[in-house]
């Protein structure tokens, strides 16, 4: 676990927050960064949604390709699927 940092902000008219520099920059969080916001009804917790690894999307793809090949499943099967999803959804 990283070391605890503490600093005050404040909350704009419009709801918004300034993150100390200090915070930003140990958990290199940038303009853009996306943040998920939970709340316990007492404290609220900011966590960094990190970037998804293009690579790793990539590999994720090749494996899920590689499988489909070994069960014999067809580039039309697989639409076939969603749309039965779909439209089980739909109902």
């Amino acid at each position: 676990m990283g070391k605890y940092m503490s600093d005050v902000t404040a909350l704009s008219s419009k709801g918004q927050i300034v993150l100390p520099k200090a915070i930003r920059d140990s958990l290199n969080i940038n303009s853009g960064t996306k943040l998920m916001v939970f709340s316990d009804g007492e404290n609220i917790l900011l966590k960094p949604i990190p970037v998804p690894d293009i690579n790793e999307f990539q590999g994720l793809m090749n494996a899920a390709a590689e499988w489909a090949d070994q069960v014999g499943l067809s580039e039309g099967d697989i639409v076939d699927a969603i749309k039965t999803v779909r439209n089980r959804r739909n109902k």
